[in-house]
């Protein structure tokens, strides 16, 4: 925590301007419209027919302890979005309620290959989505709240369609697709594996993260990074393997840690949703406390706002609490993330010299 720095309220975080990273669509639905899409879709798959038992029920069966159980949640949101215009509403949906938690530029994730069961093409996919996270954007900003929306392609590891989804990514580039990720369960499936893909979205100066070190440990980041090139690491947790603390509580970090944190690899942490998959046991024992505190690049992010019962604004909270984070160290959070962000130089300034920087000294002046 910085010395001397205001903590702010509740509704003070959530006026503050904020970035964020890491968040998936299928995970961040409305409650109430999932059972509107199940209703309208023919799905019969759901386990709750209310909106708030529905909601309670994803994030008690989202908190199982580990990856797996979690992974399973999804095959109800992503039942519900087999066709074009429940992708357009749910990412409509997702940028409003991102903009009305003060959420100025997020990175919203999916992986199209999810939503072609009932014959859907991959490319009606994704212009579904980009068609609906532009109508989020106008009811937005109709509403005096402004967000810009990116897109990231994920790959999922089991499925092998890798270079596919990442072809697809420098294809929509210029449609509002930011860069690839690779999703999906890490153990048996190591990024390194399909390192070609990996050199195909460099050999077309395409931006990628992976996920790596979630629910696996140092291999899974040293491949993400030196096999493949990763500019960012989604979760990321495991690296506090790398990291040691004597009796005398003196830190030494081994070569990957000091490797990730030399080279700024920015971590895409994801508090909430760490303790539900057992990767911490509660929030005031996550890495972020330790990770910032030796000035790793961290970011604050969601997840799956479903699965978690969260938002941006909440998370934020539960770090306050925790660490005692105050105005000044959710600047520095928040900028780390916009230094990190898939969006060109010139955009990222415009967004921290414009947006966060003043955002924050309004913040900080009341």
């Amino acid at each position: 925590m910085s010395d001397e720095t205001p903590i702010l309220s509740a509704a003070a975080i959530r006026r503050a301007p904020k970035v964020l990273l890491h968040d998936h669509l299928d995970g961040g639905l409305r409650p109430a419209t999932v059972l509107e899409l199940a209703e309208a879709g023919g799905y019969t798959g759901l386990p709750e027919t209310g909106a708030e038992a529905l909601n309670r029920w994803f994030v008690a069966a989202a908190g199982s302890g580990s990856l797996g159980p979690y992974l399973q949640t999804f095959a109800h949101t992503c039942g519900v979005l087999q066709t074009e215009d429940a992708l357009v509403r749910v990412a409509a949906e997702a940028a409003e309620d991102l903009a009305e938690d003060g959420v100025v530029y997020a990175e919203i994730r999916y992986a199209p290959e999810l939503f072609v069961e009932h014959g859907l093409s991959l490319d009606q996919v994704i212009e579904a989505v980009q068609e609906g996270f532009a109508e989020g954007e106008r009811r937005a900003a109709a509403k005096g709240r402004t967000i810009r929306i990116a897109t990231l392609l994920c790959a999922m590891r089991q499925l092998s369609r890798g270079l596919e989804i990442a072809t697809l990514a420098v294809r929509y580039r210029d449609a509002g697709v930011a860069g690839f990720d690779l999703a999906g369960p890490e153990a048996g499936f190591p990024p390194g594996g399909i390192s070609h893909v990996f050199d195909y979205l460099r050999a077309n100066n395409a931006h990628f993260t992976i996920h790596a070190g979630e629910d696996f440990g140092l291999p899974s980041i040293s491949d993400a990074l030196h096999l493949c090139g990763a500019e960012r690491l989604g979760h990321a947790v495991r690296i506090v393997d790398d990291i040691k603390i004597d009796d005398a509580g003196e830190v030494h970090l081994g070569r990957l840690a000091s490797y990730v944190r030399d080279t700024r690899i920015p971590l895409e942490l994801c508090p909430s949703s760490n303790v539900q998959t057992g990767v911490a046991a509660s929030i005031a024992e996550h890495p972020f406390g330790l990770l910032a505190r030796l000035r790793f690049r961290v970011t604050i992010n969601t997840d799956n706002r479903l699965m978690s019962g969260c938002d941006l604004s909440s998370e934020f909270e539960a770090l306050r609490d925790a660490f005692g984070y105050g105005a000044e160290d959710f600047r520095r959070f928040t900028l780390n993330a916009a230094k990190s962000a898939f969006l060109d130089f010139d955009g990222r300034l415009d967004l921290i010299d414009n947006v966060i920087l003043p955002g924050y000294a309004e913040l900080m002046a009341d």
